[in-house]
Formats: C-alpha cells, structure tokens, sequence
C-alpha cells in the first residue's frame, strides 16, 4: 500500500491526466468486450465463455491484415468482420445445439472451444509473442496536457470506440433491428410466433458481438503484446464489468468499464499489490448495494 504515492499522483496534474488516459485505454477496450459479451447474454441467455476468444482472434486477425496491406483502417475493419464469422459460424453450428439446456453443458462447449482456439492460434500464428507495432500514421510526437503525455493514438482508440458505443446504443434504441432484439430478450417465443426467424436473429447477434471483440483485439494489436491465451484476462475483467453495469446493459457495461479502467490505473499507483482486488472489491461493494449491477433490472 502506498496511499503517499496516490495522493501526491493527485496532487500532480502531469500525473492525473496520464492515469486518467491509461485509465480510458483500458476502459474502452474492456466495453467493447464487455458489450458484445452482455449483448449475446441479453438476447441469448448465454454467457458466452469464449469472447476472450474473439477478442485475441481480432488481435492476430489484424497482425497479419497490417502486414499484407500496411493499411490499418483495412485491419479494423477486415479483423472485426472476420471475427464476426468466426462467432456466427461458431454459434451456428454448436452453441445453437445448446440454448436451453443446463448451463454447465454451455460452459464445458465454451470452454472446450477456448483451448481449441488457443491451439489454433498457436499453430497459425506460433506460441512466442509478437508484436503489431504501431501504424505509421500515429508514429507522430505525443500531446502534452498539463504536463501529461497524451499519445495520439490513445484518442483515436478512445474517439473510435466512443463513435462505436453510440452507433451500437442508436441500433438497439431507435432501429426496427433493435426493437427485434429486445423483444427476443423478453419473449422469443412471442416474437417466433409473429413469423421472424429467431434462430437467424441469434446468429446476427452472436455476430454482432465478435464483431465487437474482434474490433477490440484490432484496436489493442498496435498498443499490447499479442500471445496465445490474451484473451482469458479481459474475459475476466469484461464479466466483472457486466456485472458491475447489469447483465443486458449497454450503458451498464461503458460506465462500467470506465470505472474499473480508472480503478486499475490509479489502484496501480496507491495499491499496486492490490490492484486486481480492488476491482473484485469494488464489485462485490456495488452487488451489495445494488445486486442487479448499476444499470440492470429485476427480473420478472
């Protein structure tokens, strides 16, 4: 524990503004994740144990679409979408044969499918670490704010995700799409009656949220060191974050993840042996107060 240190960072404009742009990376990236993940648990009732998965396919997708077309709006795009079929094709031909049954059977399929693409990657790509490096567009000298260093990049991935969070809130809250959506969350039988094919709907969703992953990995390729298995501790931290925010919530999971990306830049400084406890801490202290997360609901 080192609280001298906390309150001098606060004391120290140079220092807020560095933690606290530390703190968006981590949080945005962890939205992205944790909003394709409560999406599928919203509309599917899974809890999708492979989007850690998704998240590191994004990451090598987008390694190897950055070197054979050095073009890294080609990469976010070309690794986003090819993560969506991954989690389509992976949700239409084995968790589709799941839904409704016991969870323990979705979990040992998901998990079954973690070591699969672990071993994949690890072929594909080779176990050792490797490194996108950072596009030659954002290889510029950094943005100093009160003292702090603010690289370049680190608004782009912030101003991207933001735009993403938004378009993603505007589909599910103001498109017939989303209406479809969230009536499928409540009453898919309901909406199955009325002549739309859920099992499409599912497959889309399921997209959706490797999409959301896959953008996530390509986002944090040029920023973090790729290696087979990077996606089980984002998986880690996103559940926390839908817990924290409220399972199905979207708004739940961007404050969500604000708040635990903020807690571990500062928790880094104050209480670096304890960093990864006070993120459990601090969701077991908003369980107690609230046990539906922030933004979740009772269930009917």
């Amino acid at each position: 524990m080192d609280i001298a240190s906390l309150v001098s960072c606060f004391g120290s404009a140079a220092c807020v503004v560095t933690q606290v742009t530390s703190g968006l990376i981590i949080g945005m990236l962890l939205f992205l994740v944790a909003a394709g993940l409560t999406l599928i648990f919203g509309v599917l009732k899974v809890i999708n144990f492979t989007h850690g998965s998704f998240y590191m396919l994004g990451a090598y997708f987008a390694l190897t679409i950055f070197k054979l077309s050095d073009s890294y709006v080609l990469t976010l795009f070309g690794a986003a979408f090819g993560t969506a079929l991954v989690g389509l094709v992976f949700e239409r031909l084995f968790m589709s044969r799941v839904y409704g049954q016991n969870m323990l059977m979705q979990l040992l399929v998901c998990y079954g499918f973690i070591l699969i693409f672990d071993d994949v990657v690890k072929i594909v790509w080779g176990a050792e670490f490797r490194s996108m490096g950072m596009p030659a567009l954002f290889q510029v000298p950094p943005i100093f704010v009160a003292g702090g260093v603010v690289p370049p990049f680190y608004l782009f991935l912030v101003g991207v995700t933001v735009v993403i969070g938004g378009l993603l809130w505007l589909v599910i809250e103001r498109t017939r799409f989303g209406k479809i959506v969230r009536a499928v969350a409540h009453n898919p039988s309901m909406v199955s009656v009325l002549g739309i094919n859920t099992g499409i709907l599912y497959g889309m969703v399921f997209a959706l949220g490797g999409l959301l992953a896959g953008f996530a990995g390509a986002l944090a390729a040029p920023v973090r060191s790729l290696t087979p298995g990077m996606g089980f501790s984002i998986l880690i931290e996103s559940f926390i974050v839908t817990v924290i925010g409220g399972m199905g919530s979207i708004v739940g999971a961007f404050v969500g993840a604000l708040l635990i990306g903020l807690i571990r830049t500062f928790g880094s400084v104050g209480f670096p042996l304890f960093t990864e406890g006070l993120m459990y801490l601090f969701m077991v202290l908003v369980l107690i107060a609230k046990p539906t997360g922030l933004f979740g609901k009772e269930i009917a």
